[in-house]
C-alpha cells in the first residue's frame, strides 16, 4: 500500500451528503465554509444522472452552497467522455433534464445504448429496443449502476436494476463510467494535481463512495446522512471507513484528514 500524503485535494458527493434533493442536509452549508477555509483543493463529484450539470448548479445555488461548475465532475460527463472515445452514437436512455450534458452527440441511427437514470422511459417498448441493439452487437454504456437512491419520499429505484437485466437479457457486460469505478475518481483528479494518496472522498455511500476511492488509492469518510442509515458498516468496515455524524468536517484524529 502506497505511503499517506499530505491532504491536498477533497472530493465531496453531492445527493446525499450535502443534499437530498431540495432540501440542504443539516449543517452542510456550514460545514462546506469550514472546509473551504482550509488550504486544500474542494472538488464535487455526484452519480446523478437525474438533471444537467448547469441545472443541479442551480440546485445548489439555491439552497446557498458556494460552488461553481468547474468544480463539479459528473458521471453524465465521464460518459459523455466515453461516448466521445468511442466515436458511437448513443441511444440515450436519461432522463431529458440530463440530456443538455450530450449536446452536440450524434444520436441518430444509434449504435450504442447509454443508461442512466430515466424513470420515464424505463418502460418494455423502450427498453426492448435497447435490447435489440445491443442483440446485435451495440455497447452497452451505463453511466453508473447504483440499486437505488435517496428520495424525500424514501428510497427509489436507481439504475442499476436496468443495466443488470439488459446486460442477463444480451448475456453481455456493461462498460460502467460512474463510481465506484476507478477511473472515475481519477478522472474527477485530474487537473488538480494530485495523486489519489494527497486526496480524500466524503460521502454518504460505503460501496460507491467510500469503497470506490479507498480502490483507488484514497482515504474515504463516511458520513451519516442520505444512504448511511440503509446500509450501515460492519464492525470489520468500520475499521476501514471513518464514520462522521451529519458533518463534513470533524476531525479525524486517525489519519490528521480534515
Amino acid at each position: 500500500m502506497a505511503a499517506r500524503r499530505a491532504l491536498k485535494a477533497v472530493l465531496v458527493d453531492l445527493n446525499g451528503t450535502l443534499h437530498i434533493e431540495d432540501a440542504a442536509v443539516p449543517g452542510a452549508q456550514e460545514a462546506l465554509k469550514r472546509l473551504r477555509g482550509t488550504s486544500v483543493m474542494v472538488r464535487f463529484v455526484t452519480n446523478t444522472t437525474k438533471e444537467s450539470k448547469q441545472d443541479l448548479l442551480e440546485r445548489l445555488k439555491k439552497l446557498e452552497f458556494d460552488i461553481s461548475e468547474d468544480e463539479i465532475f459528473t458521471s453524465l460527463t465521464a460518459a459523455r467522455n466515453l461516448v466521445e472515445q468511442k466515436q458511437v452514437r448513443p441511444m440515450l436512455l436519461v432522463d431529458d433534464r440530463a440530456l443538455p450534458d450530450f449536446k452536440g452527440i450524434q444520436t441518430s441511427d444509434p449504435n450504442a445504448v447509454v443508461i442512466g437514470l430515466a424513470p420515464e422511459h424505463f418502460h418494455y417498448q423502450i427498453l426492448n429496443q435497447a435490447f435489440r441493439l445491443l442483440l446485435d452487437g451495440a455497447p452497452l454504456i451505463a453511466i453508473h449502476k447504483a440499486r437505488y437512491y435517496k428520495r424525500k419520499d424514501g428510497l427509489a429505484l436507481g439504475p442499476g436494476p436496468f443495466v443488470t437485466a439488459l446486460e442477463y437479457a444480451t448475456d453481455t457486460k456493461a462498460t460502467v463510467v460512474g463510481k465506484p469505478e476507478k477511473t472515475f475518481f481519477l478522472e474527477a483528479l485530474r487537473g488538480t494535481g494530485c495523486e489519489p494518496e494527497e486526496a480524500v472522498m466524503i460521502g454518504d455511500d460505503c460501496r460507491d463512495d467510500v469503497g470506490g476511492a479507498q480502490n483507488v488509492g484514497m482515504l474515504g469518510i463516511l458520513v451519516q446522512t442520505g444512504m448511511y442509515p440503509l446500509h450501515k458498516p460492519s464492525l470489520k468496515q468500520m475499521v476501514k471507513y471513518t464514520c462522521l455524524k451529519n458533518s463534513l468536517c470533524r476531525n479525524d484524529k486517525a489519519h490528521g484528514a480534515l
